[in-house]
């Protein structure tokens, strides 16, 4: 038991700091989707009101439905890299688990694209007057809800690697997908900010990320193996 935990957390340790590095030789491609969070949210208040008390109203859903559309930004980035080198292919190939390996790659996926809107998020949340109540309900649930994006993107994008213009339909495979995250979330947030209990909808999301933890990685697999032919 303890030689396959080691090689487990070995694997899973080698390929996360392996996508970290070549993640940071490419900025720009981390910079992208933080931007498009920050510009988004802050038009908002230009186009439609400044007035505080609507602002509040709409911030859960702005604040969301921004850090839905940056995520899925991101997504053709997962296997983009490995796909052309390479790598994806060795990694089927390997008699390593790709369970691990795509465990790892999603991972450090969300650690440079969902982590940092969870963390940038109460202050765009003050821009729109979001009630202090809600701003722990708010980063916990993009750190909840962005992992549980990450995993369901992922699962798109191993589809349609390879495939020429793939983000149209990567975003009509994953968007409906996203449409339950969406609204736990928004409605926790909103439910906060009102004083109401958000513990069934964190609760929800929780099962929705463990759910995705255990399964996605198998469908993502299996998507690579279908869109790669082994």
């Amino acid at each position: 038991m303890t030689g396959k935990h080691v090689t487990f957390s070995g694997l899973f340790l080698a390929m996360l700091k392996r996508d970290m590095v070549i993640a940071f030789r490419h900025p720009s491609d981390l910079a992208n989707p933080l931007i498009f969070f920050l510009v988004v949210v802050s038009l908002f208040p230009m186009a439609i009101t400044p007035d505080p008390e609507y602002l509040a109203e709409i911030a859960p859903g702005v604040l969301w439905v921004a850090s839905l559309l940056a995520t899925l930004l991101s997504l053709d980035l997962i296997f983009q890299s490995d796909y052309q080198d390479g790598t994806l292919e060795q990694l089927l190939l390997s008699p390593q688990p790709i369970y691990t390996s795509v465990l790892a790659k999603v991972f450090s996926h969300w650690l440079l694209s969902g982590l940092p809107l969870a963390l940038i998020s109460p202050l765009l949340a003050m821009m729109l007057f979001l009630p202090a109540q809600a701003m722990w309900t708010l980063v916990l649930t993009l750190l909840i809800g962005t992992p549980v994006m990450s995993f369901i993107g992922a699962v798109g994008a191993a589809l349609t690697i390879g495939l020429r213009k793939t983000g149209l339909l990567l975003s009509l495979l994953v968007l409906p997908l996203y449409i339950p995250v969406l609204i736990f979330a928004a409605s926790a947030v909103h439910n906060a900010a009102l004083g109401i209990s958000v513990t069934g909808h964190l609760a929800l999301l929780g099962a929705m990320l463990a759910l995705s933890v255990v399964l996605a990685p198998l469908a993502i697999a299996a998507a690579l193996r279908i869109s790669l032919g082994n």
